[in-house]
């Protein structure tokens, strides 16, 4: 093993921050995304409306929020990890969104499984867009 055992230590110290940042954004988020799918639950075999409004909303803050955070405004340290990584983070979820196309995959459905498939990843994509474009138009104002 090579170099001092004390970085490693105040590495892991100057970290800490970020890593409370990151994870106290994650359960806002999460809980976000929990309410709204609860409330709003998706019938098996049909288009989950939930996940794909949260992850193409979540998408678009995405965007809204490197731009401020890059471009209009320098913040804090702590900003992008608790909001980029840990509230956005947290309230998009690709994970459920790959275990939701699976259970559409079954017949009879199968056709929803793939306009989900497709639909999600072409209006996140274009609402990241959406986002960057809108918030560098507004900052300019």
């Amino acid at each position: 093993m090579s170099g001092d055992p004390g970085t490693a230590t105040t590495t892991r110290r100057s970290q800490a921050p970020v890593v409370a940042a990151v994870a106290i954004g994650g359960g806002i988020g999460a809980l976000a995304r929990y309410e709204l799918t609860a409330a709003w639950p998706a019938a098996p075999g049909h288009f989950p409306w939930a996940t794909f409004v949260i992850n193409v909303t979540g998408c678009c803050l995405i965007g809204v929020l490197m731009v401020l955070v890059t471009e209009v405004r320098p913040a804090h340290r702590l900003v992008r990890p608790f909001l980029g990584v840990g509230v956005l983070g947290g309230f998009t979820t690709f994970s459920t969104y790959a275990v939701e196309i699976h259970g559409l995959l079954a017949p009879g459905s199968a056709g929803v499984a793939f306009a989900y498939l497709g639909g999600t990843l072409l209006a996140a994509m274009l609402d990241v867009l959406a986002g960057v474009a809108l918030t560098r138009r507004l900052a300019r104002r």
